[in-house]
């Protein structure tokens, strides 16, 4: 049995339909990413999974259990958890507070989860008490990972984990995210720097003006030359 299936889903805002019948699979622990010019529909394939917006057609399921337009603390609950691509941390909150509010629908003793979130993340103990605000955006980045971990989840959405930083810093996070996987955590990823994430991936599909375009084996596409044109920078 897959771990998420998206089955022919058509989603949009409004009137406005951004997915045509888009659909994708992901195994358990598997990473895989999602790319595609700007536009074609990547940021919205994740919300419509997440919850946050209502598809006209077609079927979410995960874990086995269908999560069609299922409120996002019920799915969140179920555990699949999505690290947007901004406004996912809380600035006026120190990185510990941050992290606390992570485990706020837990009701046994997080403690134990908290101290494996920081072995994954060690810089951000040494920051613990600093407001989240004063981060640069690679850690913020880090810390809305690590806030969703908190919740110890079996899969993450994450919507371009590496916008905006420097590349030295997109080399970091996306081995952090491969330390992540390493831990069972399955990751559906949509990611810019698309030759590195795929790299990673197992698995990974093309979307353009929001239908599938393509899928195979992340290495594949790396090598498929039309691919490389179009999306990789040649």
């Amino acid at each position: 049995m897959s771990l998420l299936q998206v089955k022919e889903v058509i989603s949009g805002y409004g009137e406005t339909e951004i997915l045509h019948g888009v659909s994708i699979t992901i195994e358990e622990g598997q990473i895989v990413t999602i790319i595609g010019p700007n536009g074609s529909g990547k940021s919205t394939l994740l919300k419509t999974i997440f919850g946050l917006v209502r598809p006209k057609k077609g079927q979410v399921l995960f874990n086995g259990q269908e999560i069609t337009s299922m409120a996002p603390e019920t799915i969140v609950r179920k555990g699949l958890c999505y690290v947007p691509q901004s406004s996912n941390v809380f600035p006026s909150l120190s990185i510990h507070e941050n992290l606390e509010m992570g485990a706020f629908i837990r009701t046994d003793d997080f403690r134990h989860r908290l101290n494996e979130v920081y072995d994954l993340f060690p810089d951000l103990i040494e920051r613990r008490n600093d407001r989240a605000g004063t981060l640069s955006g690679g850690q913020r980045q880090m810390l809305a990972v690590a806030r969703a971990l908190m919740l110890d989840p079996i899969m993450l959405l994450l919507d371009e984990p590496s916008a905006g930083l420097a590349p030295n810093l997109v080399t970091s996070v996306l081995e952090k995210i491969l330390g992540i996987n390493s831990t069972g955590v399955a990751i559906l990823l949509v990611e810019q720097n698309a030759r590195e994430a795929l790299k990673l991936s197992g698995w990974g599909y093309i979307l353009a003006s929001g239908q599938n375009q393509l899928e195979d084996k992340g290495e594949n596409l790396l090598k498929n030359p039309e691919v490389a044109r179009l999306y990789l920078g040649g």
